[in-house]
C-alpha cells in the first residue's frame, strides 16, 4: 500500500506535535511551547491525519477532544516518541553527554539559594546542556508544562510520581532580640506558648510540634500566629521584625544568628527536619538529561550547607 507524502514533514516531527497538542491542550499552547507558529502545528496535525487517513481530534468553539482514532494514535505516538528519544541518546554516546534543555520546576527560596550550587555544577559538567529553571510552590503539571523533574521540600503524596529522597532540612525556632526582651527568659520548652508567632503556612498553622535532640520527647501546643505566609523569605523578614516567633529552615536564617539579628531558641528544641524530594512521573524512558541530573544531585545534595543525610536527626 502506498502511503500519502508527508511533504517532506518528519513523521517523529509530527507525531511529537500531536502528543504536544494533546497534552498541552490547545494548538495555540503546543505553539507556544514548540517555540513555532499556530497555523505550523496546524498544519502539521492536517498531515498527520492525512497520512493516516483519519480524524485525530475534533474542536469545537469551546473545546477539543482526541477522537477514538486519536487516543490510539496517542498511545502509539507516546511509546514511538519514548523509544526514538533512546535510540537518539545510544547512537549520540548521550549517556555520557547529554545534550538539549533541562526542564526543572523547584521551590522559590530552596531553588534560588541553596539549589544553586549542584545546578552550576550539571551545567559546567553537561556544556551542551542548558536548563528552565522555573522556581514555585505548587504541583507542576508535568505533561502540559512540559516539565522534566521537580523539587519538592516535603513530603510526596502522589503515588503516581517517582519519588528520590535527596536529603532533609533542620528546622529551627527562632525570634528577634526585641521581640524576647519583651517576654520572661525562655528556659523551658513550655515557655514558648508565651511567645506570639509568624506561622508558615505551608508547614504549620495553628499549632507547633517539637523534638529534642537528645531526649527524644516531643512536645506540641497551640498557636494563634499574627502572621500565616507561605513565603520563607516573608516569614524570615516578619521574624527580624520581631513580629513573632517562627519555625523556619536552618539554612535560610545562618547569618542572621551569626550577626545577632535573630536567636536561636532553646537549640536542642527543633521541628521534625523537611524532606527534599526530586520527583517526576512514571514511563517506560528516561532521557540522559534528567538521569545525569538526577545523578549528580543526588550525590551533591546531602553534602550542602543547610541539609543533612536523609533520617541523621533520628540517629
Amino acid at each position: 500500500m502506498n502511503l500519502p507524502s508527508s511533504g517532506g514533514i518528519d513523521r517523529i516531527e509530527l507525531m511529537q506535535t500531536f502528543v504536544r497538542i494533546k497534552e498541552s491542550g490547545s494548538l495555540s499552547s503546543a505553539a507556544a511551547q514548540m517555540a513555532t507558529s499556530q497555523p505550523t502545528v496546524s498544519r502539521r496535525l492536517q498531515t498527520l491525519e492525512r497520512l493516516l487517513g483519519c480524524k485525530l481530534i475534533m474542536r469545537t468553539t469551546h473545546e477539543m477532544k482526541l477522537t477514538d482514532d486519536g487516543e490510539r494514535c496517542y498511545r502509539h505516538a507516546k511509546l514511538l516518541i519514548e523509544r526514538w528519544e533512546a535510540l537518539e541518546d545510544e547512537l549520540r554516546g548521550a549517556g555520557d553527554q547529554p545534550a538539549g534543555i533541562l526542564r526543572v520546576r523547584a521551590p522559590h527560596a530552596f531553588g534560588q539559594d541553596q539549589l544553586i550550587a549542584p545546578l552550576t555544577e550539571y551545567l559546567q559538567r553537561y556544556s551542551n546542556m542548558s536548563v528552565d529553571w522555573m522556581l514555585n510552590d505548587r504541583t507542576p503539571e508535568f505533561i502540559s508544562e512540559h516539565i522534566d523533574c521537580a523539587i519538592q521540600v516535603g513530603e510526596i503524596t502522589d503515588p503516581s510520581m517517582v519519588a528520590i529522597l535527596l536529603a532533609e532540612v533542620p528546622r529551627i525556632v527562632v525570634a528577634s532580640p526585641a521581640l524576647l526582651a519583651r517576654y520572661p527568659q525562655i528556659s523551658q520548652v513550655e515557655d514558648l506558648a508565651a511567645l506570639p508567632w509568624v506561622a508558615l503556612s505551608t508547614y504549620y498553622r495553628n499549632e507547633v510540634t517539637l523534638h529534642h535532640a537528645t531526649t527524644q520527647q516531643n512536645y506540641q501546643f497551640e498557636i494563634a500566629p499574627k502572621m500565616s505566609t507561605d513565603s520563607l523569605y516573608a516569614a524570615r523578614k516578619a521574624t527580624e521584625s520581631g513580629l513573632g516567633a517562627a519555625i523556619v529552615s536552618a539554612w535560610i536564617v545562618n547569618d542572621n544568628i551569626a550577626d545577632g539579628s535573630l536567636v536561636n531558641i532553646l537549640p536542642q528544641w527543633r521541628a521534625k527536619p523537611l524532606p527534599v524530594y526530586l520527583f517526576y512521573p512514571y514511563a517506560s524512558y528516561y532521557p540522559a538529561r534528567l538521569l545525569k541530573f538526577l545523578e549528580l544531585i543526588r550525590k551533591i545534595m546531602p553534602e550542602l550547607s543547610g541539609t543533612q543525610p536523609p533520617g541523621k536527626a533520628s540517629r
